[in-house]
């Protein structure tokens, strides 16, 4: 991985004397596993900002709507299942506010699934830019973070108007579990955007099967559309390995003044840590390499 380092007195004397008077910035690797050098990053923090502005500018660049789109997607969504499966299907008549159940799963899940997809791609999509500038690498991925974040921030909107609906008052519980949720949410969303833009980068098959992986694990987040302590024997303890399912679900008891599941929380927050650090690792040990092989 590249860094920026001290110029040593020796390199400074092998400089050209024109330059001795000038700033300058030495890149070379740095040793060790783990590479992640989180003052750089900070150092940087400007350019993290500007990639996540300018992301949101050209995603809602020329569309008549704009910034309702970070509305209507997860309500369509919400629609969809409340309709089919929750009606139709039946599942509507064991959950109390069945929409404001769904919507409170959908939101999280929306952000999660854009920022793993967009994040995964990132390096691909901006691989001008990495190939040409030095700065840390890992900033690409989470300004895809960051602007998916913005996305939810203003999807947010809808449930205070849809619990005002239903009459529903989330308990003080909610001040510490949704905080939490969310920054769960965030951690989660940035091990695996950052694990798989490396693995994009490493292997190109990764870039086909990113798309249809979030779909699939969508279907295996069941809290979306049903009451997972409905699913008994061996898969409800198994459920909670899927990170998504522990921070979602009790995402959702609390904004329903229902008691937190704390099996499924303290499981799903042990892997979204390993998560994080597996993808956080993985990217610096892979940084050294995106400008030659992107």
């Amino acid at each position: 991985m590249e860094v920026s380092s001290t110029i040593t007195q020796q390199q400074q004397n092998a400089l050209p004397e024109v330059l001795e008077d000038l700033p300058y910035t030495l890149i070379a690797p740095r040793r060790g596993w783990f590479q992640l050098n989180v003052s750089e990053l900070w150092k940087y923090r400007e350019l993290l900002f500007y990639l996540t502005w300018r992301d949101i500018l050209i995603r809602y660049k020329q569309t008549a709507l704009g910034i309702a789109w970070a509305v209507l997607q997860p309500l369509a969504t919400t629609i969809i299942f409340a309709l089919f499966l929750g009606r139709a299907g039946g599942i509507a008549n064991s959950i109390p506010f069945y929409t404001l159940y769904v919507l409170a799963g959908i939101l999280p899940w929306t952000f999660l699934s854009n920022s793993v997809q967009l994040g995964g791609n990132s390096l691909l999509t901006n691989q001008n830019l990495v190939s040409k500038v030095y700065f840390p690498r890992l900033l690409v991925p989470l300004s895809c973070l960051g602007g998916s974040l913005f996305d939810l921030g203003i999807s947010c909107l809808m449930l205070p108007a849809l619990c005002l609906w239903y009459a529903v008052a989330p308990s003080l519980l909610a001040w510490v579990m949704v905080p939490l949720c969310l920054v769960l949410l965030i951690l989660l969303a940035a091990g695996m955007a950052s694990l798989l833009a490396a693995l994009v980068v490493v292997q190109r098959d990764f870039r086909y099967i990113l798309g249809f992986g979030v779909q699939m694990w969508m279907f295996a987040t069941p809290t979306l559309y049903m009451d997972g302590t409905s699913i008994t024997g061996i898969i409800s303890w198994l459920l909670p390995l899927n990170p998504a399912y522990g921070i979602i679900q009790n995402l959702q008891f609390t904004l329903l003044n229902r008691p937190p599941e704390l099996y499924s929380l303290a499981v799903s927050t042990i892997i979204t840590l390993l998560l994080f650090l597996l993808g956080i690792f993985f990217f610096s040990r892979v940084e050294r390499q995106i400008a030659d092989v992107i």
